[in-house]
Parts: structure tokens; C-alpha cells; sequence
């Protein structure tokens, strides 16, 4: 709407200056016709919003440009006459080579920026040289005179440049950091679900029938369809309203570790092995939300992994408590399996442990450190979280 106004009011702008260039054409001989219109397509292209059509900036600035250095060639009008629109065009030069600097996009500026500016340095020369004779010392004089509003051009359009470089960098950055908050979201959450339910599916294919045990199933694979469901809706929710602008109630989703038992429950459920939650009373109430958060998606990307590469596992440990540390308390988070590689999934399906770095990235980011190897016959994921964050 805003911009919408503004590109209305330089139409406007330019249809007034275009008018009032004109104006005085009327009252001249033919040569001021000759000079008014070349100085009203300058002062229109540097007033109008471009591209138009199928021509850009460049190349109008640079069809002026051109259109005034043939001019100081070719005019063999009256001498007089030059000075009635020779502020004009100059002024509309300097306006479009600061344009130009700032808006051409590559190469292109320095050509159509050293065009403009030429044509804006040599205007007067078609006055002070067709003195009779040449006046040498005033020509020198007004290309002095015309540097100087040249000049701020110049610095005016490159630091308008570099803050437009760097509010599209800023702006890129955004987008790139909303589409990995985006697949972490999908991998944290839907894929886990997605993961426990295609697990499950297969698991059953291979056991005999049984009423009481396809009864509890599907209500298994529902409940997670439904989870991986809302997962879904709440990372798309995010996306249509970042900023919670909407008046939403905030989000639908537990991420912290109030909602560890009922993570670790569901697993064990869906799970043949002996899982064992070791989690301290109390201890999310004291955490801040970035730690628990954090130390909820290691215990859940760490499940994850253990249904897809380790499903023989017979033992499943996760703990979450506080340790005292050589200069500061932290929690310990870590989940720990005695079963090996493989699984029921096929190997273009496991996955390339983007989870596990994109995890070391949260926790480094908090002051923290995570390990992820073998222990014993199985494997365990380790961090340290600090619990005072400054």
C-alpha cells in the first residue's frame, strides 16, 4: 500500500517537472525544443520507478546518458538558450548517477555510472566553449562547480547500496534460518512419529494375529498419527504467523521436559526393550525453557535413532539430572542402549545423522557439550547442559 502511494506521488512528481521543462519551449526557437526534451526525459527517468515494462533503470540512465553527450556535440543552437535548462538537466543527471549506484544490479553500474556522470561533468561545456572565443577558465571552473553535488551522489548512492546489500543479506539469512527451523521441526517431531509408526507396522507383519494386541496397536498408531498430525499444523501454524501476531494461545505443542515421562511411556510401549527413565523430581520446574527444550529433543532424537538403527536393544536408559561441574551445576541428559546396528529399516531410510549436528549446534549454543559414540556394547548420546544460562 505504502509503496503503491509512493510510486503514484513520483508519476505524479515527474508529470510536474516534465510540464514546467517543457513550459518554456513553447515561448523559444526550435533549438530550445532541442534542449528542453532530451532535459525532460533525464529529470522522468530520474523521478520514475523502474523497471517499466521490459526497461530497466540501466538502460534508460544509459539512453540519457548517451542522448546528452550527443547533445553537447550536436547543438549549434542558440548559446543563451542553454543556460534556461542546463539546471535541470544537470540536477536530474546527478539525481539519476546516485539512482544508478545504487539500484543497477552488477557489472552494469560501472558503464551506465561513468555514462551518466560524464554526461552530468560535460553539460556545461555546451555553454562556456561556444563562447566566442572559448572561455577555458570558466568551462574548468564549472566542471569544479559540478563535482562537487557529483560527488555526494557518488557517496550517497553507495552507502543507500551497502544498507540494500545488507537488509537482502539479513533478510536471506531469515529465510535460511526459517527453512532449518522448519526441517528441524518435521525431523524433531513428525519423523519420529512417522518412524514409530512405520516400525510398528512392519513389527506386526511379522507376529501372528492377535485380537487384543491389533486392538492396542491401532490404538497406538493413531494416537501417533494424530501427534505427527498436530506437528504438522503447529510447524505450518508457525510459518503463517512467526510472531504469534494472530492472538494465538501460544503453542499447541509440549517440547520441554514435563513431557519427558509421557515421550519415554510411548516408547516403551512400542518397544520390546527394558526402558528405564532416571529422571529427577522436580527438576523441569528449575530448568530454564532453551535448556529444556534442548534436553527434551536430545532424549527424543536419541529414541529415534534407537528405533531405526538399534531395535535389537534389550536395554534403554535415559537420564536427566543435575551434576555438580568444576566451575558450575549442570544436567546431564543422556540416553544409552546395549544393542547394535541394523534394524527394520532400509538403509536409504536411517538416515545421515543431521539430527545428532543439528542437536550439537543447540547445545554449543547454550554453553553446553554433547558425545554420541559407543559405550559398552551398545551406544549413548551424553550432554551437559549448564543450568545458569547468562
Amino acid at each position: 500500500m505504502r509503496r503503491a502511494a509512493i510510486s503514484r506521488f513520483r508519476r505524479f512528481s515527474c508529470a510536474v517537472a516534465v510540464v514546467t521543462i517543457l513550459s518554456p519551449a513553447v515561448l523559444a526557437p526550435l533549438s530550445g525544443l532541442v534542449l528542453a526534451i532530451p532535459t525532460a526525459l533525464v529529470v522522468a527517468v530520474a523521478i520514475l520507478p523502474w523497471p517499466i515494462g521490459r526497461v530497466s533503470l540501466a538502460q534508460a540512465a544509459g539512453a540519457v546518458g548517451v542522448l546528452s553527450l550527443v547533445l553537447d556535440l550536436a547543438y549549434f543552437g542558440q548559446r543563451d538558450l542553454v543556460l534556461v535548462w542546463l539546471t535541470f538537466e544537470v540536477g536530474g543527471l546527478t539525481i539519476l548517477l546516485g539512482r544508478v549506484i545504487r539500484e543497477v544490479p552488477g557489472r552494469q553500474v560501472g558503464v551506465v555510472a561513468a555514462v551518466t556522470g560524464a554526461a552530468a561533468v560535460l553539460a556545461p561545456l555546451r555553454f562556456t566553449l561556444r563562447a566566442s572565443p572559448p572561455d577555458w577558465r570558466a568551462s574548468v571552473v564549472s566542471i569544479i562547480l559540478v563535482m562537487f553535488p557529483l560527488t555526494l551522489a557518488v557517496v550517497v548512492g553507495l552507502y543507500l547500496r551497502a544498507l540494500d546489500n545488507r537488509r537482502k543479506r539479513a533478510v536471506a539469512e531469515a529465510r535460511r534460518e526459517q527453512r532449518l527451523e522448519l526441517a528441524r521441526e518435521l525431523h524433531d517431531f513428525v519423523a519420529h512419529e512417522v518412524t514409530g509408526i512405520l516400525l510398528e507396522v512392519q513389527a506386526a507383519q511379522t507376529r501372528e494375529y492377535d485380537p487384543v494386541e491389533n486392538r492396542a496397536l491401532l490404538a497406538r498408531l493413531e494416537e501417533a498419527s494424530q501427534r505427527a498430525l498436530s506437528s504438522m499444523d503447529e510447524t505450518l501454524r508457525t510459518l503463517r504467523d512467526p510472531d504469534g501476531a494472530d492472538g494465538g494461545s501460544g503453542s499447541l505443542r509440549r517440547d520441554d521436559l514435563h513431557e519427558l515421562p509421557a515421550l519415554v511411556g510411548r516408547f516403551r510401549e512400542s518397544s520390546t526393550a527394558n526402558v528405564v527413565l532416571d529422571f529427577e523430581e522436580g527438576l523441569a520446574d528449575l530448568l530454564p525453557r532453551r535448556v529444556q527444550r534442548t534436553a527434551f529433543r536430545i532424549v527424543l532424537e536419541s529414541l529415534t535413532n534407537i528405533r531405526r538403527h538399534a531395535t535389537k536393544a534389550t536395554e534403554v536408559r535415559v537420564t536427566v539430572r543435575r551434576v555438580e561441574g568444576v566451575a558450575e551445576e549442570t544436567v546431564e541428559v543422556s540416553v544409552a542402549n546395549n544393542g547394535g546396528r541394523g534394524g527394520l529399516l532400509s538403509a536409504d531410510r536411517r538416515g545421515g545423522g543431521t539430527g545428532l549436528i543439528d542437536l550439537n549446534e543447540r547445545v554449543v549454543a547454550l554453553g553446553g557439550t554433547l558425545t554420541a559414540g559407543p559405550e559398552g556394547k551398545g551406544w549413548c548420546v551424553r550432554a551437559h547442559l549448564p543450568i545458569a544460562m547468562a
